[in-house]
């Protein structure tokens, strides 16, 4: 586009994705949106495909698919993107998208809450405190 190398033009896709997402200087678009994170999630930008996951989970900008949220959050996760390491969690957690599978969500809580990331932190709690040895934190 600009020059750029891969990771920069990914960079530039993923920040127009959120301008169009949030409508910051052109109009709202989900669509618009969703199309520019594919494409930045294509060169592996993990903010993007961490994006991706989330709107197919939600159905936003795309049609609702869990197991396309799993397979983008995934990817992201493995680049240690911490979002998508609790949302991964969490599909494992209550089999959407996956089957139901305490020990890989665990596995995925405990990442995000290696991170700092409470939430993952308060879910490990809860699941040690309801007598799962293998959520503690």
């Amino acid at each position: 586009m600009f020059g750029f190398g891969k990771s920069e033009n990914a960079e530039e896709l993923f920040q127009r994705g959120l301008c169009y997402y949030d409508g910051k200087g052109v109009p709202q678009d989900e669509v618009k949106a969703f199309e520019l994170w594919l494409k930045a999630a294509e060169e592996g930008h993990a903010g993007a495909q961490y994006k991706l996951g989330w709107m197919y989970d939600c159905g936003l900008g795309v049609e609702k698919n869990k197991s396309e949220a799993v397979k983008w959050y995934r990817k992201a996760a493995e680049q240690g993107n911490v979002e998508a390491q609790y949302n991964l969690g969490n599909m494992y957690k209550n089999g959407l998208g996956v089957e139901k599978n305490k020990s890989e969500a665990v596995k995925w809580y405990r990442k995000a809450a290696e991170q700092g990331y409470a939430e993952a932190q308060n879910y490990l709690e809860f699941m040690a405190e309801d007598g799962d040895g293998d959520a503690q934190y």
